[in-house]
Formats: C-alpha cells, sequence, structure tokens
C-alpha cells in the first residue's frame, strides 16, 4: 500500500509538469497507471492493467510437445475470446503436422496482464501419442512465457552494444506472396542471450521496434523472476527448462484425466472444457497467493 500511495504521489507531481503533455503517447500511459492504481486493480504491479504478449515454446517430447504447443494456443485462444481480448500473432514456427515449435503473439485488453502473468512456466502433458504406432503413453513439455507489452518508451533501457540485429525475408505462402524483402527481424540481446523474432509487420523498421518492446519485457520479466527467486532464498543464476520437475501444471488425459496446479493444488477432472479455455479457477487460485 505505501508503495501504490507513493507511485500515486510521484504520477500527480509530473502530471502537474507543464510540459507532461509534450509526449502524447507516455502520457497517456502514466494516465491509465494513474486510474489503475487509483481503483486498486494493480495490487501485483504497474502493468498489470496493460496488454501482454504471450510465447508457447515446445519442449521435450518431439512431434508430441509441438503437438502440446498447438493445443496450449488453442486453449488460450479460447479464454482470450471468451474474455473479449484481441489477439495479434507476431510470429509462429509450425512444423509439418501442425504443431508449433514455438508462436508468439499480442494480447490487448484490460488487465490482460495482470490475469495472465501466472501462466507463465512449464506444462507438462500425459496422453496416449496419437504420433507413436504402438500407442503408448507419452509426456511431454511446453513452456510459456508472459511478459508486458511494453509501448516505445519504457523503463527498461537498451544499450544498442548489447544488441546483435539479423535480417531475413519473411516467410510466404509461395509465388506471388513471397516477401522478397529482408523484412523479418530477429534481435539477441548479448548479454542474456535472451532472443526475439518478429515477422507480422509490413517494414522491417516495425518488425525492429516491435521486437525492441518485446525484448524490454523480457529483460523485464527476467529481472521479476530473479527478484522472486531473491526473496524465495533461491539461486538467480538458475534457468528453467521445459523438462520433468520444473512443471507448474500438468494436464493427464491417460491413465486418467485430471489437470492439476502444482502451486495451488486446484484440480480438474473436465480436461475438455480446460483445454476448451476453462482456467479461469486456475487463474483465480494463483491470484489468491499473491
Amino acid at each position: 500500500m505505501d508503495e501504490r500511495e507513493e507511485r500515486l504521489q510521484k504520477i500527480e507531481e509530473l502530471m502537474k509538469e507543464p510540459d507532461f503533455w509534450k509526449n502524447k503517447e507516455e502520457a497517456q500511459q502514466i494516465i491509465k497507471e494513474y486510474n489503475a492504481l487509483k481503483d486498486g486493480s494493480t495490487s501485483s504491479g504497474k502493468y498489470d492493467e496493460g496488454d501482454a504478449v504471450m510465447t508457447i515454446f515446445a519442449g521435450a517430447g518431439g512431434d508430441d510437445a509441438e503437438d502440446f504447443a498447438r493445443m496450449l494456443y488453442e486453449m488460450y485462444g479460447k479464454y482470450i475470446s471468451q474474455k473479449g481480448w484481441g489477439v495479434f500473432v507476431l510470429n509462429d514456427n509450425e512444423n509439418t503436422q501442425g504443431g508449433f515449435r514455438n508462436v508468439t503473439f499480442e494480447i490487448s485488453g484490460r488487465g490482460v496482464y495482470g490475469t495472465l502473468k501466472n501462466e507463465s512456466g512449464v506444462h507438462r502433458l500425459v496422453r496416449i501419442s496419437p504420433f507413436n504406432a504402438k500407442k503408448l503413453r507419452q509426456t511431454s513439455f511446453v513452456m510459456v512465457e508472459v511478459i508486458p507489452k511494453f509501448e516505445k518508451t519504457g523503463d527498461v533501457e537498451i544499450a544498442d552494444s548489447d544488441l546483435r540485429v539479423e535480417l531475413s525475408k519473411a516467410g510466404g505462402a509461395g509465388g506471388q506472396n513471397v516477401n522478397k524483402r529482408e523484412t523479418a527481424v530477429r534481435i539477441v540481446h548479448i548479454p542474456t542471450n535472451l532472443s526475439v523474432h518478429v515477422t507480422s509487420e509490413r517494414s522491417q523498421g516495425q518488425n525492429k521496434e516491435k521486437a525492441l518492446a518485446i525484448l524490454r519485457g523480457k529483460l523485464y520479466h527476467r529481472e521479476e523472476e530473479e527478484r522472486k527467486k531473491r526473496q524465495k532464498g533461491l539461486s538467480v543464476s538458475a534457468t528453467t527448462s521445459a523438462e520433468w520437475g520444473n512443471q507448474i501444471r500438468s494436464y493427464v488425459l491417460h491413465p486418467y484425466k485430471m489437470v492439476k496446479d502444482h502451486r495451488t493444488d486446484v484440480e480438474v477432472h473436465d480436461t475438455d472444457a480446460v483445454l476448451n479455455g476453462k482456467i479461469e479457477v486456475f487463474i483465480e487460485a494463483e491470484k489468491s497467493l499473491e
């Protein structure tokens, strides 16, 4: 509460400055934060009321993991639709069977980041593999990352010397639809090896701008995770991999049906409902722990 009041006072002082509206975009973001703080809806962070960027990465499990990434993409898509939020795909790396090696998309709407930020982590699937001729049970893993969507100006500064920018041609369906210009942009943050790949915009400059904004969000997310680890007395150098032992939630479809969140112990046996976007019970339970 003290931090909230302190931030409110700081914003009120900023709003009194004669050049407050000099940067209209930044001023609007500050007012948005101020209004959210006033109605008490951002008790877990200043970006909670804003938009988010979600990335789903296939981990251990081969074809099954990439298919699981597709399943989670569809699950979140249905949840997002139920909430009336918007979705815009920034980049996807699809395999020949319809699964995703990775997919990144923006989610727009009020309170998106605050609602979905705790979905970050490793998700585990247990089922009879549709890719195995012997119909054996397969365990696969997917990493979900949710970061705040940063505007052009953000709280995270990045030195140009810390960046490596790679350009390539954006993918197309072939023929006249192939993009012959190098508009796709991949940016690597050299100190952390974090990378962002954006192909959604028509120009190289737009893709680069969006990639930088996402990179700021990734760095912010990384700092938040390290802060939480320090609070728990954990090593900040430890990284989470999408494999056994790190899962936050398990989706078991065989030999029984259950989705269990390992942080809150919430269990749901209607797995079809969960995979069709009914995930509010997990989200609300995790919020209660904040």
